[in-house]
């Protein structure tokens, strides 16, 4: 039995009430661990670990500060073959996907932050009358870092770093769903040597320690990324306290794809975009909307593809679709093919549970799913399912295909698929997303700013944004 510890002032600890919660892997359904149910004492711990470390850490040169980001990177490189396994056994999604996807991004996020702390930059600006203000951008503290299940080392590092990186002392909650290589990074802090109680990182449930994370008075700033229900409890929350808050939530994301479009290209990167992590990414395309001309083909294309997309054991080396990630999760996104039958939804291929043989013979696996024949104001075209389930509709014109993908609550990401440069520009302004991706899929840069409109989150992280988030802006003005 895997049992999991709290990483409190640079050492791992037994949570305060003994209280621990079972550690299932979705491919196999059964108990393989235990973690920490953490609660207020735990956070109390933490925050005096991260008030006792703040003053060194916030003076510390740039230079040293960036190197215990640049060794903890290559410590998670040196690593990375252990760290995609527990990956795959906590999350069921394939391993190859974890190996040359999840982990190498974990590293590349404290490389990129690492080296962004240094040419983070503020700004001067000269009066009239013998007058200059200059701009002191400051650490906020202490700061709380809650990330989803989905991509757990990579999501968790993603606020982690740019927080370590402008100066503040962390307590991170990851996902109680997916929680061993949040617990090995705790060993890499270690081995790298970075200040006891610089990073915390607490086990648990959102309803127990997220919640005290967030209330603490000393916790002046919380990133969080989940559920859009959840970031809407934490923005009621945290209102009357006046913390600085970033959401990164749900999405319903379009994929507009156009006569004139690379067909053979679009078709393989649509549906990697469809089907990556079983379709457990908040920037997969869920609603593909298809110009007429060339519907019934890509349908077609598409149909075949998922038919020949095997659902297998995480584990294998030639994988390529795992296991959903909790029984819970797979009764949900069952839930949404059901209401889209009742809705009159024809499922082309997919929608039932997949029984495998073996060592996986209990664990949440689905097939892909493609169903269409749906109004646009069905469910499965308005809520966030959150697995391998696409829906297909057909559109006639440009302005029609727009007003298909804005009519959503959410507001994170789209793809548009097109040859047509005038349109492709078009488009992008006009679709109500904070991500518009062209020809492409999740091609990243982290320089750039990440986040969504509406349902989809307040504020936006990546690059300079995640900086200026994790740091309060101060004017001096000096009259000479």
């Amino acid at each position: 039995m895997d049992i999991i510890a709290n990483f409190i002032d640079g050492q791992y600890q037994a949570p305060c009430q003994q209280q621990y919660i079972d550690n299932i892997e979705p491919a196999t359904g059964q108990v393989y661990g235990q973690i920490p149910d953490s609660g207020d004492d735990d956070v109390e711990l933490a925050v005096a670990a991260a008030r006792k470390a703040l003053p060194a850490w916030q003076l510390m040169p740039l230079e040293q500060r960036a190197d215990y980001l640049i060794a903890i990177a290559q410590e998670i490189e040196r690593r990375i073959d252990e760290l995609a396994t527990a990956e795959t056994i906590d999350n069921g999604k394939p391993i190859s996907l974890a190996r040359e996807v999840d982990i190498p991004r974990a590293a590349s996020n404290f490389k990129f932050f690492a080296h962004a702390c240094s040419q983070f930059a503020s700004e001067s600006h000269a009066m009239a009358g013998n007058a200059i203000n200059y701009t002191l951008r400051q650490p906020v503290g202490i700061v709380g870092c809650i990330s989803p299940w989905n991509l757990p080392l990579y999501l968790f590092t993603w606020k982690i770093a740019p927080a370590l990186a402008a100066g503040n002392c962390v307590i991170a909650k990851p996902s109680e769903v997916t929680p061993k290589t949040a617990a090995l990074l705790g060993e890499i802090c270690q081995k790298v040597g970075l200040p006891n109680g610089v990073l915390n990182i607490l086990h648990g449930t959102g309803a127990m320690v997220g919640q005290a994370i967030c209330q603490h008075e000393e916790v002046k700033a919380i990133s969080f990324t989940g559920g859009t229900s959840t970031g809407a409890a934490i923005a009621q929350l945290l209102a009357p306290k006046f913390k600085k808050l970033s959401l990164e939530l749900g999405g319903k994301n379009p994929a507009l794809i156009f006569a004139d479009c690379d067909f053979d290209s679009t078709l393989e990167q649509v549906f990697r975009a469809s089907f990556a992590n079983q379709g457990q990414i908040c920037l997969c395309a869920s609603r593909l909307y298809i110009e007429r001309p060339i519907y019934e083909k890509f349908k077609q294309a598409l149909i075949a593809k998922a038919q020949a997309l095997q659902v297998s054991d995480p584990l294998l080396e030639t994988s390529k679709m795992g296991a959903l990630v909790s029984k819970a999760h797979l009764q949900k996104v069952l839930s949404y093919i059901a209401a889209a039958k009742s809705e009159g939804g024809v499922v082309l291929t997919g929608g039932e549970q997949i029984q495998l043989s073996g060592r996986c013979q209990q664990g949440y696996f689905l097939q892909a799913t493609l169903i269409e024949n749906l109004a646009n104001s069905a469910r499965c075209n308005q809520e966030e399912i959150f697995g391998p389930v696409i829906t297909l509709q057909p559109f006639d014109n440009d302005q029609e295909a727009l007003t298909l993908a804005n009519d959503s609550q959410y507001g994170l990401a789209a793809t548009v698929w097109t040859n047509h440069l005038a349109r492709a520009h078009q488009l992008a302004e006009n679709l109500n997303t904070g991500i518009v991706w062209i020809n492409c899929w999740l091609l990243r840069d982290l320089r750039t700013p990440f986040g969504g409109m509406n349902h989809s989150g307040l504020g936006r992280e990546g690059g300079v944004e995640a900086m200026r988030f994790f740091t309060e802006s101060k004017n001096v003005c000096v009259k000479y």
